[in-house]
């Protein structure tokens, strides 16, 4: 059992500036999590923001840093302060210290993230697709059962759709980087699918155009990530009404980056897949009416891959009542307004 930390924040508004400067890296850094975060319940997304601040923040510094190996071990050692309420003095740990607590979070889920780094680090490479998944599981399942928790929900059910739904949208970015990756030393792609296409790791990265080769691997890693959007996106129904339209625009925001690769001809190789502001806002607007749900029972048991994130889970013991001093939720029509308005001075700065 996991003992009970206390906040590392004596006061609301010492809270409310660290998530914000959070939500700041996030505006930055990712710009389509923070389009489809405005969308959810002020709570839930201040929440969201210290969670993914500090997996960017992460991420950033074992990918660029001088030394991969000495950032996994410092973040580790973030992460091991988080969890015993006594993060480092910045922002990003400090509210990631606040999210953990605050909403019982067990500790292995970012430790298996942290997992993911090291995987990406070493260069680790794929030998089949269950493999690519079990990467993908701790890179962007994980985020998923995070995310699920500060919306409130706790169930296997709720938790393995969310599971699936990462680990698809980690396989849309799989497939549109291949070009990027290769050039970069760095290859995703299952060993097995290379080799019966007759490429290699090396070949990829030599590639300044896509052949057939690479268009037929280029789908078929869409296609393997499309029955789980479909499970994902039907598992949105067990999250709260108000969480539920920022899911939405996130599935299909990332959904439509493998309908632009499509429709670029599956090319990975000589362009990267962007969605345009404009179809995110068009997407955004749609996801307040919920689509018509899959064959995909959404009940169906966690994968194999992700069930022991759950388990974690269901091992951990329930977050304790609200903080008084925790954002108070809001709900969540205002935001589609603020996104467009924000989205609107993006496409068209002179108009204010």
């Amino acid at each position: 059992m996991e003992s009970r930390r206390a906040s590392p924040h004596d006061t609301a508004a010492e809270l409310a500036a660290d998530l914000a400067a959070c939500g700041r890296i996030i505006q930055a850094g990712s710009k389509s999590f923070h389009a489809a975060s405005l969308l959810l319940p002020r709570d839930v997304r201040a929440a969201a923001y210290a969670l993914y601040a500090f997996c960017r923040v992460s991420d950033d510094a074992v990918d660029t840093g001088a030394d991969p190996v000495a950032a996994l071990h410092d973040i580790r050692r973030r992460l091991r302060l988080a969890h015993a309420g006594q993060p480092d003095p910045t922002s990003v740990d400090r509210a990631f210290a606040w999210v953990l607590h605050a909403y019982g979070i067990p500790v292995s889920v970012p430790e298996a993230l942290i997992e993911g780094f090291e995987w990406d680090a070493a260069g680790r490479r794929f030998a089949t697709l269950d493999e690519l998944k079990a990467y993908g599981t701790r890179v962007a399942s994980t985020v998923g059962v995070m995310m699920t928790l500060v919306m409130g929900v706790r169930s296997r059910a709720a938790l393995a759709r969310a599971c699936d739904l990462g680990l698809a949208m980690q396989l849309t970015n799989i497939a549109r980087d291949i070009g990027e990756d290769a050039r970069a030393g760095r290859c995703y792609l299952p060993a097995d699918w290379l080799r019966e296409v007759g490429l290699s790791a090396l070949d990829l990265g030599a590639l300044s155009q896509a052949d057939d080769r690479v268009r037929v691997l280029t789908a078929r890693m869409l296609d393997a990530a499309q029955p789980l959007y479909a499970a994902g996106i039907n598992g949105i129904a067990y999250l709260p009404e108000a969480c539920r339209p920022a899911i939405r625009a996130a599935a299909a925001i990332y959904s439509e980056i493998g309908s632009e690769i499509a429709r670029a001809g599956h090319d990975s190789i000589g362009q990267r897949a962007v969605v345009s502001k404009r179809r995110k806002i068009a997407l955004a607007a749609g996801s307040f009416i919920p689509g018509r749900p899959s064959e995909a029972d959404p009940a169906a048991p966690p994968s194999a891959a992700s069930a022991f994130l759950i388990d974690a889970v269901d091992a951990a013991p329930p977050p304790p009542p609200p903080f008084a001093d925790a954002p108070k939720a809001g709900s969540a029509p205002w935001a589609i307004d603020l996104f467009l308005r924000l989205e609107q001075r993006a496409l068209y700065p002179g108009n204010g």
